[in-house]
């Protein structure tokens, strides 16, 4: 979905009473650490949303070599978990516009992160939002999973 189509969706949730929850990522090459923080987010409301960043966002946060797939093919992987109800693709390095024109209820971010430093943190207090934390899985990481290939 566009920004502004996803924005007409999550007022039509919110309007059913319906509980948002965002979360963000690269999602480069899709590993067990994703499905696992994918499936907790899904946990903590009604509606899952991805913000996924774009093919050049991913080369201006990770490098020239990224991303290993291409937006399309990280469409496809995230959308055939269960737990996900929409993706909205950004072009920047943040998602801080698509949060703050969807206002989710929830945003949802890896335990590699300090709740401050959250992109959106601040902002989701301002209309009563909650930032949660969820636990990385050991052992799992798209940068780990290229070096060893």
């Amino acid at each position: 979905m566009t920004k502004n189509e996803l924005k007409d969706q999550v007022d039509e949730w919110h309007e059913q009473s319906k509980s948002v929850v965002f979360t963000n990522g690269c999602f480069d090459l899709l590993h067990k650490g994703h499905v696992d923080l994918l499936n907790k987010a899904s946990t903590f409301g009604d509606i899952l949303i991805v913000g996924l960043n774009s093919d050049e966002s991913v080369k201006r946060l990770k490098g020239e070599n990224r991303p290993i797939q291409p937006i399309k093919i990280r469409i496809k992987n995230i959308l055939t978990l269960e737990a996900v109800t929409a993706i909205s693709i950004f072009e920047d390095d943040t998602p801080l516009d698509l949060i703050q024109t969807i206002r989710p209820d929830i945003l949802v971010k890896g335990g590699d992160y300090n709740p401050k430093d959250i992109v959106g943190s601040m902002e989701m207090s301002i209309w009563d939002g909650r930032v949660e934390i969820v636990p990385l899985t050991p052992g799992f990481s798209t940068t780990a999973q290229i070096v060893k290939m």
